[in-house]
């Protein structure tokens, strides 16, 4: 049994962090002595050996994971008069990137098991007005809905898929073989986030994929203020005689990433694989040791889906055991251990309740999850002993609080 002198002596374990290796600083200081720090080759590099990662054909390096949800959004062409649908279970840049665009959220219920979109929920929303889905691969496992074409019969409808959470995750269809989400094969845009807790970072950045090569070149004019360098593309047709002309083609942004954290995300894509392999290693663990645990359920995994597990959030019945989720998670901290939750529904959110006015009641299940979630530490550079110290708190906690 833990004591709670012993934890107190012991390094706190965060519910995420980062992994830098020596070979990761190595890269990003061989290109800080280079010539480019920004707008240079390592970008390039950094976007071509993602997209082969994921087995798609297109790939633009971002600012951050909400530069690329906004990018998407504009791409897809959002605007006034139009709906898309997202989950509420989600950070607020899912939803956020819609009203960026002028477009109006639509909100559908997850499903119980796996947290993303209920399929069935989301045919009841979809009207004339929606041109979209952005849909959510919650906590790396993948959320399947269909394909585009399914979804709506709109020529012009998009299906973007927020898979921030879901590098490395992958799934199959009917016995097929695997493929990464960000092959892009039923949607249009799958953007990725490398925030220091997501599967690798950059600090902050992010990732589009796509298949399409009208919506990349979109993409990459509105990552750079909307301005055109390429002379091909000149609407000023004399201006490719000029070896100083551009020309600022759309309203863009300054959404660039720079060559030294693309250095550091191309180290870190070489390790993807084994982290990945890493976080389902310890999600395995947990799924053993926690399962006899009362009033507490792990996540669960689809067959045809394999989860890259950047969140490992358990299900805890709060009201059963007669405590509140504060008291667990401050009893928790004294033995050292980190928690979160993951998340606010975004229409709990003031912004969103004063221009919605929804009420969590009409999602049930989303409800039912806020209400009992609680993510506990997951992070490839865990330790056994770690890991063990999670089980063992909860054990404690949970058991003394029952």
């Amino acid at each position: 049994m833990i004591s709670k002198n012993s934890s107190a002596n012991k390094k706190r374990i965060p519910y995420g962090r980062q992994s830098i290796a020596a070979e990761d600083i190595r890269a990003v200081v061989k290109v800080l002595k280079s010539d480019w720090l920004t707008q240079g080759p390592t970008i390039r590099r950094f976007e071509e050996a993602f997209a082969k990662y994921c087995g798609a054909p297109y790939a633009v390096a971002v600012s951050n994971g909400t530069a690329g949800l906004h990018l998407a959004a504009l791409a897809a062409g959002f605007k006034k008069g139009d709906e898309v649908l997202t989950s509420p279970m989600t950070f607020a840049a899912t939803a956020n990137a819609a009203l960026y665009t002028g477009a109006d959220v639509v909100f559908s219920d997850v499903e119980p098991h796996f947290i993303g979109l209920n399929p069935a929920s989301i045919q009841r929303p979809v009207s004339q007005k929606t041109r979209g889905i952005i849909n959510v691969h919650f906590g790396g496992h993948p959320s399947r809905i269909g394909s585009k074409n399914t979804l709506s019969p709109r020529k012009d409808f998009y299906l973007i898929e927020d898979s921030c959470h879901a590098l490395g995750a992958e799934v199959r269809a009917h016995g097929t073989a695997w493929k990464k989400i960000g092959s892009c094969d039923e949607a249009d845009m799958s953007v990725f986030s490398f925030h220091p807790v997501k599967h690798i970072t950059t600090g902050e950045g992010g990732m589009i994929t796509t298949r399409r090569k009208d919506l990349y070149e979109k993409i990459l004019l509105l990552r750079s203020h909307g301005i055109e360098k390429n002379t091909g593309r000149f609407v000023d047709k004399t201006g490719k005689n000029k070896p100083w002309h551009y020309e600022m083609q759309a309203l863009g942004f300054n959404y660039r990433i720079t060559d030294f954290q693309c250095a550091l995300g191309l180290s870190q894509l070489d390790r993807l694989d084994e982290m990945v392999a890493k976080r389902r290693g310890i999600a395995a663990f947990y799924q053993k040791a926690l399962k006899n645990i009362e009033f507490l359920r792990v996540p669960e995994e689809s067959v045809d889906s394999r989860s890259s597990y950047h969140l490992y959030p358990v299900r805890i019945d709060f009201k059963k055991l007669k405590k509140t989720r504060e008291e667990i998670m401050k009893a928790l901290s004294a033995q050292g251990i980190g928690t979160q939750v993951h998340y606010i529904p975004v229409i709990l959110q003031p912004y969103y309740r004063e221009r919605y006015h929804l009420k969590l009641s009409d999602y049930p299940e989303c409800a039912r999850y806020y209400d009992q979630t609680l993510s506990i530490p997951m992070f490839p550079s865990m330790t056994k002993a770690d890991q063990q110290r999670v089980v063992r708190a909860l054990e404690l906690v949970l058991r003394k609080h029952a």
